[in-house]
């Protein structure tokens, strides 16, 4: 590779997903390598509108924008992106872009036309990725200001391209005097407060800041300007900073706010210009400025000089008493405050700052909680701490009283912890739990060896019977009562699996449905029981059940494309002749995130495209008009997470509504229904990121469900799909993938039980989900993810069988689909069918060659569900239902991948168990460097990949991506279609809607079941309406870096 190209001026660009796409690893990797290039990079993170783009583009005055679309839709996307960049001014930023496999040559072609550089996977192999990249950065390595300097009177006016470009020019020292003094001389005219925000790496600044400026705009109704000015390090190295503090801001949309983000571009804590950047603020019309710098360690107190008011964010961990006395900012600071107040030692934390402040003040009149300190969580939507430190901080500022009620609080007073601070240990509890279960295993096997022994010798040396007598008689005394009837009854289990029909092979011989090991030695007996034993019988490890259901394949008819009507035909094709009915339902990137179709071109081109639109109970039963869903042989699947409650209520409504006309008891009716629904919440976090509000709703809903279902007996319908898919979707290897996945299950367990749910009553409404790719863990996943499930339910939590056995679905691995050599992606999908097939998943989708780059066509889902179908029907081995049992390598690979396993499960207790560990980005951060390490060994070749990066076709044939490929998309007439559906149903519910969604709110409000009330108004409003009022109740999701 030729020698990478050094930015000569400074190198700013926005990087971010599309509009209603979570897939970031990609464009996570790709911000690191801009970083480490030199380039100052704003990242904005997934699921990103075209006007957040262009205003964040226009804001911070870049460049170029980077764009990760993975999710149809970008064409419509990157056009409008362009048109709108040239609308504000801004044709002079680069518009780059990629998404795998998805974007296909004659979309690249049309892309490039329009002006936007749209990288293959073919550019990535060939350049590589740090080359590819770099032919980015000296595209955009050029003058801003000589491009379109700027005048002051254009400041003054409020212009917002006026006011980046001024920016620039005071970090590059290029405003002459003239200029300034004009600045100077506007900015003088009035007082604008200015307030300075420090503290604390990880103290949760941004959050923080962003909350208040939320309740600034409410208080204040929007009647003020606010300037936001966000301060990031430079790295020493490379000269490239992450900007990463607009991506925490929910609040800053809309023309009442500017945001900037700043590079130190130095080796100090703020920069030295800052007070020119506050200048041209003030000059502007801010009516407030907010400074927040990076986190700063004890002694720094660099902000004081610039601002008016100056806050400390800390958090309760700060150490000893006497650590207080070391941090310079408690000298300066107008207020403090300590954030994370739902995290243990809060209140001393409260108590101790505020004695130190009295201290340092010399204010010893005057009580510690009387001292400017509050306990804020910003955290926790509406946090009553937050607003207590807001309305404190209005009156330093000397800003008006608004329409925000006073509180009467100086901490947070209504937090609920998911999970209690006294089982935070948790996982550290379940690893104790397994290990234990294995130990006494070991002494199980020796008690068992001895008495054995014993018996023999007596049985073998007559003089030696009586002699042994009391001997053996204390070895029989000492074995495990269940275990001693285990091997008692060994003998006729053995003989009963013997005498079972079993199948009849073509060439006559008879093969074992199941075959049982023919150990003598009573130790080895022992040890396969506790750790393997038959399927059906605890610890699971080999399934859950004795056998597979007869004529009922493990398939699932994977469709969701276009409008409801269009994917019902699907699924009637998919189902024909099948025993039993499957549906599995994929849904456009529109409804997984919660919305209404419309017709804003970001939107609009990704309705109906990469799964099914669903907006409303009308389209809900159109989706599933002609399936009987009170019939037990048919199931349904919905991957949903975010919206998961409403879209669920929806179905259950289409459920009911089939009964009643029947004339059935439709809640009579729900006890006979069987499906999924996924509404996994933490790996969204994690990992997939359609996350819409606050975790702590999220959760909170999730709980709602899964009582309601108690309250009405509902017992076949999974209330979640705990899954671990679209965290290797992400980028996890598959340890990491399966402990985080087991680690989410347990999650939920212990909030369950803290909101007094019976484990009984809930634990088998709980369902797994895990990806089955190409690396040997792949062939365990499922053996251990049931052993130590079943071994903590019932040696941890006392549950009974029902709840121990782990039921899951597997789904064949996305990521190993490729552009490149398509037809070679049926091999992976059957080598990965196989193995779930052989480790007895309960149900399975095998991936469809050409999802690399579009919606299956009907003939490759064909294909696709051929595969099982010949593995089922065809491969002999299938004959047999537990084929890994017995193997040296899989009983290698059980032990091993259970024990890293259990070992990440110390990892994340060692953060405060899973919630903690989120808190902390420690979840995403292992997934996007397990991701960046796929990326770089596919592209340099020692992670061989047949067709990709080997055995590729010779030079001067067809390779790659083909150039022409029939793409699966919404047609126009669909997408009006479904347009019209939803403004027609709005526009028939508008009255009752109304009244729905304010008793929904008021719900939400009073902590009472929230879904039983959205079972009702799931009949009135529709998705985006629903959305939209759990925002104002719920809080929206705080995206991560």
């Amino acid at each position: 590779m030729s020698e990478l190209h050094v930015p000569q001026h400074p190198v700013r660009l926005v990087t971010a997903s599309s509009l209603f796409d979570g897939h970031d690893a990609s464009i996570n990797i790709m911000r690191r390598i801009f970083m480490a290039q030199g380039c100052e990079v704003v990242h904005l993170g997934h699921n990103r509108s075209v006007q957040e783009v262009v205003d964040a583009a226009v804001e911070e005055d870049v460049q170029g924008v980077a764009v990760s679309s993975y999710q149809g839709g970008h064409i419509e996307y990157f056009e409008y992106l362009v048109q709108s960049l040239k609308e504000r001014g801004a044709d002079h930023v680069h518009v780059v872009g990629g998404g795998g496999g998805v974007i296909v040559h004659d979309e690249i072609e049309r892309l490039r036309a329009s002006g936007v550089t749209i990288f293959s996977p073919e550019d990535g192999q060939r350049l590589g990725l740090p080359g590819m990249i770099n032919t980015v950065v000296r595209d955009l390595d050029f003058d801003l200001w000589d491009r379109k300097p700027v005048t002051a009177d254009a400041v003054i006016s409020g212009d917002r391209m006026a006011i980046a470009r001024a920016i620039t020019g005071v970090e590059e020292g290029r405003l002459d005097a003239a200029m300034t003094h004009a600045l100077e001389q506007a900015a003088g005219q009035r007082h604008v407060p200015v307030l300075g925000i420090t503290g604390t790496g990880g103290s949760g600044k941004s959050s923080l800041t962003d909350e208040l400026v939320r309740r600034l705009r409410v208080d204040q109704q929007d009647k003020l300007r606010v300037a936001v000015v966000a301060v990031d390090p430079t790295r020493r190295k490379g000269g490239g900073a992450l900007l990463g503090d607009r991506i925490r801001m929910n609040a800053v949309d809309g023309d009442r706010v500017y945001f900037r983000s700043l590079a130190t571009r130095g080796a100090h804590e703020l920069p030295d210009y800052l007070s020119g950047i506050i200048t041209v603020l003030k000059a502007a019309g801010f009516d407030l400025v907010v400074v927040e710098t990076p986190g700063i360690g004890q002694g720094d107190a660099a902000v004081v000089p610039f601002v008016d008011a100056s806050m400390y964010v800390m958090t309760p961990e700060f150490g000893a008493a006497s650590q207080l006395e070391k941090i310079d900012m408690l000298d300066f600071a107008d207020v403090v405050a300590i954030n994370k107040f739902e995290r243990r030692g809060a209140e001393d934390a409260l108590r101790d700052v505020g004695r130190q402040l009295v201290r340092n003040r010399e204010a010893f009149g005057r009580r510690p909680e009387d001292m400017p300190v509050f306990g804020t969580s910003a955290a926790t939507f509406n946090d009553d701490g937050v607003t207590a430190l807001y309305q404190h901080l209005r009156g330093v500022l000397d800003l008006e009283a608004g329409v925000l009620p006073p509180v009467d609080v100086r901490h947070s007073s209504r937090l609920r912890a998911v999970v209690p601070p006294e089982r935070t240990r948790y996982l550290a509890e379940i690893t104790e739990t397994v290990r234990g279960h294995h130990a006494r295993t070991e002494e199980l096997v020796d008690q068992a060896r001895a008495v054995q022994r014993l018996r023999w010798v007596a049985d073998t040396v007559a003089d030696a019977r009586a002699a042994l007598a009391p001997s053996l008689e204390a070895a029989e005394a000492a074995l495990d009562r269940e275990v001693s009837t285990e091997l008692e009854q060994w003998p006729s289990v053995v003989a009963e699996y013997d005498a079972h029909p079993g199948r009849e092979s073509l060439s006559g011989n008879r093969i074992p449905r199941v075959a049982v090991p023919r150990y003598e030695d009573h130790g080895e007996l022992v040890r396969w029981l506790r750790r393997e034993n038959l399927p059906g019988r605890f610890p699971f490890t080999a399934g859950v059940f004795p056998f597979k259901r007869d004529n009922e394949d493990p398939a699932r008819m994977f469709a969701g494309e276009g409008d409801p009507a269009r994917t019902n035909r699907r699924f009637k094709v998919l189902s024909e002749g099948q025993p039993a009915t499957r549906l599995s339902t994929a849904f456009d990137s529109v409804t997984l995130y919660g919305r209404d179709p419309d017709e804003r071109p970001d939107i609009y081109g990704k309705v109906g495209t990469s799964g099914v639109s669903v907006a409303t109970l009308d389209d809900m039963k159109q989706l599933y008009d002609g399936f009987d869903l009170l019939d037990p042989t048919t199931s349904v699947s919905m991957t949903i997470n975010g919206p998961a409650p409403t879209v669920l209520a929806f179905f259950l409504n289409t459920a009911m509504d089939q009964a009643r006309e029947r004339g059935l008891d439709p809640h009579e009716a729900l006890k006979t229904v069987r499906g999924t629904v996924q509404a996994d919440i933490l790996k969204e976090d994690q990992g997939q990121n359609t996350c819409l509000f606050s975790t702590e709703f999220s959760l909170r809903c999730m709980a709602d469900i899964q009582e309601w279902f108690i309250e009405q007996g509902i017992r076949n319908f999974y209330s979640v799909s705990i899954s671990g898919y679209h965290i290797a979707e992400a980028g996890a290897n598959p340890i990491s993938q399966l402990a985080f996945t087991l680690a989410n299950g347990f999650t939920y367990v212990e909030s369950y039980l803290a909101r007094g749910m019976d484990i009984d009553a809930f634990a088998p409404n709980l369902s797994f989900f895990f990806s089955n790719g190409m690396d040997p863990e792949y062939s365990v996943i499922g053996r251990v993810a049931r052993r130590i499930w079943a071994v903590a339910m019932k040696e941890k939590y006392g549950a009974g069988e029902r709840s121990q056995k782990l039921k899951y679905h597997v789904q064949t691995s996305g990521r190993s689909l490729h552009a490149q050599e398509m037809d070679f992606n049926d091999i992976r999908t059957t080598l990965q069918a196989l193995i779930a097939i052989y480790d007895n998943a309960q149900s399975l989708h095998t991936n469809a060659y050409d999802e690399a780059v579009t919606t299956p066509t009907t003939e490759s889902v064909r294909r696709a569900l051929a595969i099982q179908l010949i593995i089922n029907k065809e491969w002999g081995l299938a004959l047999n239902e537990n084929p890994l049992q017995g193997s040296f390598i899989i009983d290698e690979l059980t032990d091993l991948v259970e024990e890293a396993v259990l070992k990440e499960f110390d990892a994340i207790n060692e953060r405060g168990g899973v919630l903690g560990a989120m808190e902390t980005g420690y979840q995403r951060g292992r997934i996007q460097d397990e991701s960046m390490l796929y990326e770089h060994r596919k592209h340099d070749g020692s992670l061989p990949i047949i067709g990709v990066n080997t055995f590729r076709r010779s030079e001067g044939a067809d390779e790659g991506t083909p150039d022409h490929v029939e793409l699966a998309r919404a047609t126009e007439d669909e997408k009006s279609s479904q347009l019209r559906r939803v403004h027609a149903f709005q526009a028939a519910h508008e009255q009752e809607a109304a009244a729905a969604l304010a008793r929904l709110k008021e719900a939400a409000t009073n902590d009472e079941n929230v879904f039983a009330v959205l079972m009702d108004a799931a009949r009135v409003c529709s998705l985006g309406q629903v959305t939209e009022a759990f925002f104002e109740v719920g809080g929206a999701y705080r995206r991560n870096v």
